[in-house]
């Protein structure tokens, strides 16, 4: 545990909806500035909280059927799903804090 995984539209079902741990993913696109500056932070949280949750990473420009589906509008947006569903979500850069915060209410 500890890093960041892609997932992509065809293991989105077996690598989110499916799994025991609440995971937080990480709607992004290559072309996004402040996707950027989340990335580091989601890292440093895997390493963190590796064995509380799962992070992954959805490129919504290789995976648009996903991103449709849970209606990403802007990237990034951070969402934590648990038991399959969408519990918390937040649209934008946020800090480090902030993306912890949104994690352990989900818990």
């Amino acid at each position: 545990m500890g890093t960041t995984k892609a997932v992509t539209d065809a293991s989105f079902t077996s690598d989110v909806l499916q799994s025991e741990t609440p995971v937080l993913v990480d709607f992004w696109a290559e072309w996004c500035a402040p996707c950027k500056k989340v990335s580091p932070l989601l890292e440093e949280i895997a390493g963190e909280m590796g064995d509380r949750v799962r992070i992954v990473k959805v490129n919504i420009d290789e995976n648009p059927e996903t991103a449709r589906a849970y209606r990403v509008m802007s990237v990034p947006t951070l969402t934590v799903f648990k038991g399959g569903q969408p519990v918390q979500s937040v649209a934008g850069a946020r800090p480090k804090g902030d993306l912890v915060k949104l994690i352990e209410a989900a818990l």
